[in-house]
């Protein structure tokens, strides 16, 4: 079942879409629709070279973008009084080096949509040596408060959702 339906969710997904796009229930519809269901993640799996993500935690998932949205709108709100009240010679724009523990291709590009989402922040790079999120802040006075901030908020909480649990209590 697996070879022809790689991601049943997807697919149940991509016809339900289709056939509320169409506002139709015709039999021409569920049979492209399922067609459509079936192909694109087909078609689409060369494109995942690290395969399918396992959320192993969902409630931990929508916790952290509830919490990411919030903070999302508290950043905007931030960024938008720095640049209409201070003078720029005022802001602190640096680069600060955050050390992780996140190992999952998964969790990486999450964690990257997030920061980069964040008004403030950019994701730079991944330090291969250290294994180290060079990060970009608009306007640092705390260097600790935002490691310990990506390491609490955002990567902990990514670790819970895609990385299993070794038996020993380490992580993958």
């Amino acid at each position: 079942m697996r070879r022809w339906l790689p991601s049943p969710l997807l697919s149940a997904s991509l016809l339900l879409m289709w056939l509320l796009l169409n506002q139709s229930l015709e039999p021409a519809h569920w049979l492209l629709g399922g067609a459509l269901g079936v192909l694109a993640p087909l078609l689409s799996q060369p494109l995942q070279p690290h395969g399918h993500a396992r959320i192993r935690r969902p409630l931990a998932l929508f916790r952290l973008l509830w919490m990411a949205a919030i903070e999302i709108v508290r950043s905007c709100f931030n960024v938008t009084q720095i640049i209409l009240l201070r003078r720029s010679a005022d802001v602190n724009s640096q680069f600060i080096r955050v050390p992780l523990d996140l190992k999952s291709p998964h969790g990486l590009a999450l964690l990257s949509c997030l920061i980069n989402s964040t008004p403030g922040t950019v994701w730079v790079e991944i330090l291969p040596d250290g294994h180290e999120l060079l990060l970009h802040v608009f306007d640092l006075h705390d260097e600790a408060w935002w490691v310990h901030t990506i390491k609490t908020r955002y990567e902990q909480p990514i670790i819970e959702v895609f990385e299993t649990p070794e038996p020993g209590g380490g992580r993958t």
